[in-house]
């Protein structure tokens, strides 16, 4: 496991020495990259582990902590750690009695198997399972988490018993940032997340919604494509992850919130109180703290001591977004006031709001789960398309042998007299392929959100007990040499002629996952995906920076909840088609 090179040096007081005022420093290592533990040198288990992040300042800084230790302070500890100890140890022992459970690397005592983790855990999950097998188990701390990391294992968690494993573990990011897990993703298997299910695919993301909106995607497409235009031919690079977030932002805010909130203008009109750039930086941390490994989610007993300091950031995100999310759903009431019996619905936050008015819901939805749900929409409409679509121009801009054949396939059926629509789309098979094969390579969520098992069930001879922690390793399936010939290639060609499809029923691709818990507005995200890239390649020509070559591209991703990349890609536009084109989009 990596850990942060630093040192802290605690000063301790003792008794006798107080009256003459000398200190005794003591260095206490803390974790950093570039160190590793390995367990065949030392027998004693490595200091808690304190995960590494990109964004994040997970290390105690060099500080001096005077403190004065009572006389059974010591003790105390001692006994505690051993009563721990013992305990940890006599449980794992009788649960390995009891159960016969999947193969698994041994575990430490209280930390379990998270010294194993790296900084990108899905990348050691995938070198583990490749040791252990494709049905694998790990603990975390004091909780047990079976890993599948085949076809097999993901049909049998997210189909054949699908509502065994559809419950979630509670988290400290379900607790802080959703409402006390009032949302769709954190909610506990039930009547509430039943009730929430169900709103969404038959009201939120039903086909005909969806297609009611087209002309919002339509034109913020146009207005990606106009802003692309005024930057090009100058051969300076642009950096495409702020024009992908900013279309995927206007999207889905003015589709769930009726109008473009991190517009600059509404933002400087006083009708918003947050501005554009907090707004993208809330998100960006919504992303980071739902993913990080918290410590205290791992061992409960360590969790009000936020060592990390991940909690304490939960919760001023919590503040944040409720103050952005109750003037929303304030503005929304206020206009239902206004217009009375006239009212019509017009977003997703109106549709929210008289869901909660009906009196014959199963459970009730009040004000915080208004909220926690329009949080999910906006969340769960941005990431995933911008960092796809990140991916695959990053990808062409490594192969520009497939960049050639994109561009063939849309002069040929398009031509270059128009911009590519959604309808057009089925026509494309080639950049569905492209589409497809980045998904696979670059999964936004490489390890799909946990699940817990609601009882005891049985899986290749393999026990996995009630309250069992469930991941299922979609980076494991998509590097699969059983099933991807050369996998960690780039081959758009593998899906010609292949009917695997992204819609959850193809358990070798599973970018929006699968069963009850698949993400029910994937069908929004993939049109957006689609549509963008498609006319990102229609029209322009993609190149790299001068003095940059293909092969030096870095390629590294990051993790959380999502894995955008670790450097957002710069690139070099250039117009293709007539300029009145991209003045009329």
């Amino acid at each position: 496991m990596q850990w942060l090179l630093k040192t802290t040096r605690i000063r301790v007081f003792p008794r006798r020495m107080m009256n003459k005022q000398k200190t005794a420093s003591v260095p206490v290592p803390c974790p950093g990259p570039g160190v590793t533990f390995h367990r065949e040198s030392t027998s004693v288990p490595p200091t808690l582990p304190v995960y590494h992040h990109h964004h994040s300042l997970l290390c105690l800084h060099h500080r001096s902590v005077p403190m004065e230790l009572p006389p059974w302070a010591s003790f105390l500890g001692v006994v505690l750690a051993t009563v721990m100890l013992l305990k940890a140890i006599v449980g794992r022992r009788r649960r390995r009695r009891a159960y016969n459970l999947p193969p698994g690397p041994k575990p430490w005592p209280i930390i379990g198997n998270l010294d194993l983790m790296g900084a990108l855990p899905h990348r050691s999950i995938h070198e583990l399972s490749r040791k252990y097998g494709p049905l694998m188990q790990l603990q975390f701390g004091s909780f047990p988490v079976v890993v599948g990391s085949s076809v097999d294992m993901a049909k049998f968690f997210l189909k054949t018993h699908d509502v065994v494993f559809t419950d979630r573990p509670k988290t400290a990011a379900g607790k802080y940032t959703t409402y006390n897990y009032r949302d769709i993703t954190w909610s506990p298997y039930g009547a509430y997340w039943r009730q929430a299910r169900k709103m969404c695919l038959t009201e939120l993301f039903s086909a005909k919604r969806l297609e009611s909106y087209e002309y919002i995607r339509a034109a913020e497409v146009r207005a990606l494509l106009r802003d692309l235009h005024a930057v090009s031919g100058s051969g300076r690079a642009v950096m495409l992850k702020d024009y992908l977030s900013t279309v995927s932002l206007n999207v889905i805010t003015r589709m769930v919130l009726g109008k473009k909130y991190l517009d600059k203008e509404v933002a400087a009109g006083g009708s918003s109180v947050t501005t554009p750039e907090e707004f993208k930086w809330m998100l960006d941390e919504l992303f980071l703290l739902n993913g990080v490994l918290n410590i205290g989610d791992s061992i409960p007993w360590l969790d009000w001591m936020d060592l990390q300091g991940y909690i304490k950031r939960m919760k001023k995100l919590g503040k944040m977004f409720d103050r952005f999310l109750e003037h929303v759903v304030e503005e929304h009431n206020q206009r239902r006031l206004r217009e009375g019996k006239s009212f019509v619905a017009k977003d997703m936050v109106d549709v929210l709001l008289q869901i909660a008015d009906d009196p014959t819901l199963e459970v009730e939805l009040n004000r915080e789960s208004v909220k926690a749900f329009t949080q999910d929409l906006i969340a769960g409409g941005t990431e995933s398309s911008a960092v796809t679509v990140e991916w695959a121009i990053s990808e062409l801009l490594k192969k520009p042998e497939v960049f050639a054949k994109a561009t063939e396939e849309l002069d040929r059926v398009i031509g270059r007299g128009r911009w590519v629509t959604e309808k057009d789309i089925p026509q494309l098979p080639y950049v569905d392929a492209i589409v497809k094969e980045t998904m696979r390579l670059h999964p936004v969520a490489p390890m799909l959100v946990p699940r817990l098992s609601r009882e005891d069930t049985t899986v290749a001879g393999y026990d996995i007990p009630a309250g069992t922690r469930v991941l299922v390793s979609v980076w494991s399936i998509g590097r699969d040499p059983t099933l991807w010939d050369t996998p960690e290639q780039f081959m758009p060609e593998r899906f010609l002629g292949s009917k695997l499809d992204v819609k959850g029923q193809d358990y070798e691709l599973l970018p929006f996952g699968s069963g009850r818990r698949m993400c029910p507005g994937y069908s929004l995200g993939l049109k957006v995906i689609q549509v963008s890239l498609a006319n990102l390649l229609h029209g322009f020509a993609w190149s790299l920076p001068d003095g940059l070559t293909k092969e030096e591209l870095n390629m590294e991703e990051i993790f959380g909840l999502s894995t955008p990349r670790k450097f957002p890609l710069e690139a070099v536009v250039e117009p293709k088609l007539p300029a009145h084109l991209y003045a009329e989009a």
